[in-house]
């Protein structure tokens, strides 16, 4: 018997007989002893609930009798209250029109005991009986309905009388939403998310080990219910068997290695040989004493080492230069999100470690072309290096030549130009290898720092063949080398090397994106798409920099949805939501491509309208009233579109404020004068006294300011009143704020440049003025007209 036998015959006797039986044979009993049980006891509480609620709905039908009888129907119902037999008492006529209700009556629809059983789509109040009034010749006076409350105190009875955890759903058709429960809040989502899978008396086990049954709505018991017990397994029998299986498979270890020890004597001898290679001596041999599995084990062993002493010469000579390419490679990639520079620096190391001569980086743009981020060594390998008009750029259709065919299929090629057949649109070469690369776990993507190949042949040569691949659908690009030093072609060992540096390169990109996608969205509202208020406060200095700077004007808008809390509370959140996106939309369709929109928070907005004066500003209020007013917005799931209006608070800069927060404060106090007046409209802030002011001389050196932020130079000249700040006179049609006016009137146009910006969506754009002077300015959020 060989070695491998008698291993696997011990490991068969102590370790996968008994005790893996074992271990499942107890873990299935303990498990179905105890969810039988749990189905009884569930059983027990939902026949004791639906007692308890029968027994309930025939004390309610006495009552109703009781009152139904009596010819003083108030005075007979305070009896029964004041016992406790009743909570509510209405008495009703023949047209169903309330005579009669006790005082303290909770809100009806209630839940009649006897009524068919129907998913309803409101919590249960109060669960009442009810009976026909008459009179002595048996003629119908009405009905009389008794009821009772459905409250915890409710519920906290049925839990106590069941003995198990007792939940009211809201309505008898989901269970995602509750009434009144017992249970705690570790276990209460559990048991709801299991009771929306329960039906017909099934019993379901929750993940934190609970079993839940639901009870009605049904005849005689028309409340939603949904009953739970706790499991009665112990706490750690899991944790016992584990233990007891891991303890039997170390005895077995232990066994089995006794075994070997003393009857493997060729392992000891191959344990001191590899023991002198860990230490470097690659001169080490194992005797070779059969032919079995040891003896074969032992000549590999010997083979391996006399051809790892060869290697081990010539990756000694290139492991320092490799180790200080990657080092530079690590550096430069946790340091910058420069991509270029790490490109450069991925495709320099990558033509070290390979020793091409040439090299480029492509990446697929928009309209499926690879272009070259950075190249090295490519200059004069052009097909016609003296026409004028040949490629300045490598750049390749995908799916066209080797790189482009790389790209498209997501395999990557290494190989031979026969002379005369250089692909079209590449460079010249006698050998190349592409490698595609994509983002970090794309299928079949190799990670940073694999040293083999994850899959692979060997062809009859004996050679091994790279048979990964990168999907294409999620290639980010290309990374290719051209004309190996020594002429030699490329083997799969330079492949597999270039597999680790388009990994990196693969990183690079999907870095410096994220990134810049991280950056957008630190600046941007999810739902509305609009700038948030952390990009206002900074756009809003920014912009009163910049008019400050030229002489121009700066209007802030701040729009507030009118009775927007209504909306909410009628049709919902989601409608809310949906409003909202639907009212940025509409208003970046009424703005310029160099006004901002903002989303302050809620139902309230910002515009910052650069170069626009009080009249603009009040054409772009009235035409955005306009938007909104005229065309209601239509919300899926309802009937008929929502009706909703905006009103708004015209601020300008510098009339109303020198700061933006001035500014933005006074916009915000013409929007409170515009709600007073009955809303829907506009008003524009009242214009601010005259604050004297004096010249302050600025030192002609570059002296930094005491606060950090920059000041506007003295280029521009800005016409003064004699109140020290500029004035700009207010159009004719702009409604002022101590004199409200029409809610809609629009402006008569006048003459101005800044007139003509808001004139309507084909008129001339100003130009922008000069650009920010604080910080990175991201892409207009507005889609202008």
């Amino acid at each position: 018997m060989t070695l491998r036998g008698r291993l696997t015959a011990a490991f068969l006797v102590v370790v996968l007989g008994p005790v893996l039986l074992g271990a499942f044979f107890v873990a299935s009993t303990v498990t179905a002893v105890d969810r039988t049980r749990s189905t009884e006891r569930l059983a027990v509480a939902a026949s004791a609930v639906r007692t308890s609620v029968d027994a309930l709905c025939q004390q309610l039908r006495a009552a109703a009798d009781a009152v139904a009888l009596t010819g003083d129907p108030a005075v007979v119902a305070g009896q029964l209250i004041g016992r406790g037999l009743a909570a509510a008492v209405q008495v009703s006529d023949v047209g169903g029109r309330v005579t009669y209700v006790s005082p303290g009556a909770p809100p009806t629809p209630w839940r009649d005991c006897s009524e068919p059983v129907t998913a309803t789509s409101g919590p249960v109040r109060a669960l009442a009986a009810h009976v026909d009034r008459r009179d002595t010749a048996g003629a119908l006076l009405g009905s009389v309905a008794a009821a009772q409350f459905v409250d915890p105190a409710f519920v906290a009875r049925l839990a106590a009388v069941s003995g198990v955890a007792v939940t009211l759903l809201d309505g008898g058709a989901s269970a995602a939403r509750f009434t009144h429960t017992t249970e705690s809040r570790e276990v209460r989502d559990g048991v709801l998310a299991a009771a929306g899978h329960t039906a017909g008396g099934r019993v379901t086990e929750t993940t934190k080990g609970r079993y839940v049954r639901r009870v009605g709505p049904s005849v005689g018991q028309p409340l939603p219910l949904v009953l739970s017990v706790p499991s009665t397994r112990p706490p750690g029998l899991h944790v016992t068997l584990a233990g007891v299986v891991v303890l039997a498979g170390l005895l077995a270890v232990l066994t089995a290695w006794r075994l070997a020890r003393v009857t493997t004597r060729p392992l000891a001898e191959l344990a001191g040989a590899v023991d002198r290679v860990a230490h470097g001596d690659l001169t080490a041999r194992v005797p070779v004493r059969g032919r079995d599995e040891l003896g074969r084990l032992a000549e590999a062993f010997n083979r391996m080492t006399r051809e790892t002493g060869s290697y081990v010469a010539a990756l000694t000579s290139s492991r320092d230069q490799l180790r200080g390419h990657l080092a530079v490679l690590g550096d430069t990639l946790a340091s910058t999100h420069d991509l270029q520079r790490i490109l450069r620096v991925i495709l320099h190391s990558a033509i070290a470690a390979t020793g091409a001569r040439a090299g480029a980086v492509l990446l697929v743009e928009t309209g499926g072309v690879l272009v070259a981020q950075c190249s090295e060594g490519l200059d004069g390998r052009w097909p016609a290096p003296d026409d004028p008009d040949g490629p300045q750029t490598l750049r390749v259709p995908v799916g066209v030549g080797v790189v482009g065919a790389v790209a498209a299929t997501g395999e990557p090629q290494r190989g031979r130009v026969e002379p005369g057949e250089t692909p079209i649109g590449e460079p010249r070469c006698r050998t190349y290898v592409a490698v595609p690369f994509a983002a970090p776990g794309a299928t079949g993507l190799a990670a940073p720092g694999a040293t083999g190949l994850g899959g692979g042949t060997t062809n009859a040569g004996g050679e091994r063949t790279v048979d990964e691949a990168v999907s294409p659908a999620v290639a980010l690009g290309v990374l290719a080398l051209y004309d190996r030093v020594g002429a030699a072609e490329f083997d799969d060992d330079d492949l597999v090397t270039l597999r680790t540096f388009a990994g990196h390169a693969a990183v690079a990109v999907e870095n410096v994106r994220v990134h810049e996608e991280a950056q957008r969205l630190s600046l941007t509202d999810p739902l509305t798409g609009l700038w948030n208020y952390r990009y206002l406060r900074e756009s809003i200095r920014r912009e009163v920099e910049r008019a400050s700077r030229f002489g121009r004007m700066l209007s802030v808008l701040a729009l507030d949805l009118d009775r927007f809390k209504d909306v909410n509370d009628t049709y919902g959140h989601a409608a809310g939501d949906t409003v909202l996106a639907e009212f940025a939309r509409r208003v970046r369709g009424e703005i310029r491509e160099v006004d901002l929109a903002f989303r302050q928070g809620g139902e309230e907005f910002v515009l910052l309208l650069p170069e626009t004066d009080a009249r603009g500003a009040a054409i772009v209020a009235e035409r955005l009233g306009a938007a909104v007013r005229e065309t209601p917005i239509a919300v899926e799931a309802y009937a008929g579109p929502i009706v909703v209006t905006v009103s708004v608070g015209i601020a300008v800069y510098p009339d109303h404020g020198s700061t933006g927060r001035e500014v933005l404060e006074a916009a915000d106090d013409a929007l409170y004068v515009a709600k007073a007046a009955g809303r829907d409209t506009y008003r524009v802030a009242e214009v601010r006294p005259d604050v004297p002011t004096r010249e302050i001389p600025v030192p002609a050196g570059a002296v930094s300011p005491p606060d950090g932020l920059p000041r506007a130079g003295r280029s521009a000249q800005v016409a003064r009143e004699p109140g020290g700040h500029a004035r700009s006179e207010p159009a004719a049609g702009v409604p002022e704020s101590n004199r409200p006016g029409p809610a809609h009137a629009r402006p008569e146009p006048a003459d101005g440049p800044v007139d003509a910006a808001r004139a309507g969506p084909d008129a001339a754009r100003p130009g922008p003025g000069g650009g920010a002077s604080s910080g990175p300015h991201p892409p207009r959020q507005s889609r202008g007209r």
